[in-house]
């Protein structure tokens, strides 16, 4: 994943290292994902975390840690990229609202909106909750 944007609005210099915190998390997360790194994605996770992948209208449920148990090495190059991410941080909860594309060896296969929500364990920011919806027809970015 690649967060390719951030908000126009210049936040204060602690607020945009929080949001920094925030986004390093999900960052690794889709990074983990582009390596079928499972042990990556678990180390970003709750792993009793729910998915929610809502796909031609029916929503696919499972755990964070299911889903990291699920990257299996491939061949295809897949690549989960985040644009314009708008973060809200309440205390030690936090979501991350963003579009994104997903491709499969440089083509973009997908794309939609994920909605991640976090929680801050002990100074480090885990993700708690993972849902996106899906289109075929993607703007150009």
């Amino acid at each position: 994943m690649t967060v390719l944007g951030l908000a126009t609005a210049t936040p204060s210099s602690a607020a945009d290292t929080d949001e920094r915190a925030v986004l390093a998390p999900v960052q690794a997360f889709f990074d983990g994902m582009a390596k079928y790194d499972s042990a990556a994605i678990r180390a970003t996770v709750q792993p009793e975390g729910s998915v929610a992948l809502l796909r031609k209208g029916k929503v696919v449920r499972m755990t964070l840690g299911e889903f990291a148990d699920h990257m299996k090495p491939a061949k295809d190059r897949i690549e989960e990229r985040i644009y314009d991410p708008l973060v809200r941080i309440d205390g030690d909860i936090a979501i991350v609202w963003a579009p994104y594309d997903f491709l499969v060896n440089g083509q973009v296969k997908h794309c939609g909106t994920d909605a991640v929500n976090l929680v801050r364990i002990d100074g480090r920011w885990l993700i708690t909750g993972i849902a996106d919806n899906s289109r075929d027809t993607c703007p150009a970015r």
